[in-house]
């Protein structure tokens, strides 16, 4: 199917031609919806770039499909509104000034080659007539169609004047190569790397929302590797671009932990869609730099680095603006990536899988799949024996979790319950025989069950009441 024909399948689009003739203007689809479509990729937003009055031919087309939410912005030349599944945004031509010290450009009317060349890259400068007499012809002004049919990543201008204008495209173009598993020209990664500072002046929020993105795309190393080969994540994240390197004392050396993150998150990426999933084996060993010792005789030690790990999230998560009631799910899974393995042992008694299914609580099958995506060994018999044994352990964490229902653990005896029983008021104390009872159900020695609990409250209140 041509691409004149994938645009005629889109009914409204003919409405949009028949209202372009109508108002006396030249209308294009332009950027990533022509893109996609050329790529086969599902895209609901189009970008239509208007020869005239942007705005009037928004209100004008819109009233014509019977939409009445329009939203404008007069100082951009813009508006948008949504029809039939589809975002639908309208931009008059316009060229665009910079002051260095921003990213938002000053706009002016300007020609259709003003408007295609302030774009970011030559994969996004494609347009699609589609007024009635050129209805689906293409536009190719920067050679697009042929670095999407060789999947580079370029840009329209230098990109030295490219990042320049606007830095944030640095993010954008690791982001699509990462997307889209696209290369990345030579004079792209250069300019990037020379002109990484010029970050600084663009909103934390912005640039969060692209490095997401990265961890959101089918195989994020991609985006991930560039950015620390070029340097840039320096300056996004610095304790990630700390992972990197390897030391070698006598007959030890540890491995690369940037690369060994980066294998972890591609793992991951095949095994969920969750980003904050993603985050996490990012992260996993992020303390591992702050906790290397080199031992006689042992090696390399990172000791207590899940712990720091943990420690640090809410710095970096304050610092990158990342939406808080996220940070107690990463920590705890940060926390707790070593546990599954060190159970992975022939012996392992119920006790201690119950501590750690309680410990896990409601993410416990997001743990796993973290620490399934921590083992990336070269030696596939080494992967295999490891995998093994946590399906071995996880069996059992089943079994255990099923019989004694502990994913959402609690003492069935309650505060309120122990204060009526020992005559106490709010204190430590009543904190303490609540530990001691659910202890007991971690231990196995009563069943997790409000007679059972309540029966070993009466047995042990004299002796804590006695302390």
């Amino acid at each position: 199917m041509n691409l004149s024909e994938k645009l005629k399948n889109i009914e409204f689009l003919s409405a949009t031609s028949e209202a372009a003739e109508e108002s006396g203007v030249v209308v294009y689809i332009v950027g990533g919806f022509v893109r996609d479509l050329l790529l086969n990729r599902h895209r609901n937003e189009i970008d239509f770039l208007v020869l005239g009055d942007g705005l009037n031919f928004a209100s004008f087309f819109a009233s014509k499909l019977g939409v009445d939410q329009i939203v404008t912005y007069k100082n951009f030349g813009t508006a948008h509104f949504k029809y039939h599944g589809f975002d639908l945004e309208f931009v008059g031509a316009r060229k665009e000034s910079y002051n260095r010290q921003s990213r938002k450009p000053s706009v002016e009317i300007g020609s259709f080659v003003d408007d295609i060349k302030r774009r970011d890259f030559t994969i996004n400068t494609l347009a699609v007539d589609i007024t009635k007499g050129n209805f689906g012809e293409l536009i190719d002004t920067f050679n697009g169609l042929f670095d999407l049919e060789n999947q580079i990543i370029k840009t329209p201008l230098s990109p030295f004047v490219t990042f320049d204008d606007d830095p944030l495209r640095i993010m954008r173009a690791f982001r699509f190569a990462a997307q889209l598993q696209f290369n990345v020209d030579e004079k792209i990664l250069d300019a990037a790397n020379k002109l990484r500072e010029r970050l600084k002046i663009v909103s934390q929020e912005r640039i969060t929302d692209e490095f997401l993105k990265i961890l959101s795309a089918q195989k994020p190393s991609i985006g991930l590797r560039l950015l620390y080969d070029t340097n840039v994540m320096e300056i996004v994240f610095p304790e990630v671009s700390n992972l990197a390197g390897v030391e070698q004392r006598k007959d030890y050396h540890h491995k690369d932990v940037f690369l060994h993150t980066c294998m972890v998150v591609d793992n991951i990426a095949q095994s969920t869609d969750n980003v904050w999933l993603r985050f996490a084996a990012l992260v996993h060993d992020i303390a591992k730099p702050a906790t290397k010792n080199f031992v006689e005789g042992t090696g390399w030690t990172f000791h207590g680095h899940e712990e720091m790990g943990a420690r640090m999230m809410k710095g970096i998560f304050r610092r990158l603006k990342l939406p808080m009631h996220h940070l107690e799910y990463i920590e705890k899974l940060v926390r707790l990536h070593l546990r599954p393995i060190a159970l992975a042992k022939e012996e392992v008694t119920d006790s201690a899988i119950r501590r750690f299914i309680v410990s896990a609580g409601q993410d416990l099958a997001d743990l796993i799949i973290l620490c399934r995506a921590d083992i990336t060994s070269k030696n596939p018999g080494k992967v295999s024996k490891y995998l093994n044994n946590y399906d071995r352990v996880m069996k059992k964490v089943w079994e255990v979790e099923e019989k004694d229902k502990l994913r959402a653990f609690q003492s069935p005896v309650r505060g309120e319950t122990i204060m009526s029983v020992c005559n106490l008021k709010p204190s430590p104390k009543v904190g303490e025989i609540k530990t001691a009872i659910e202890d007991a159900i971690l231990d196995g020695i009563i069943g997790n069950n409000y007679d059972e609990a309540y029966g070993y409250l009466l047995k042990i209140k004299d002796e804590y009441l006695s302390k």
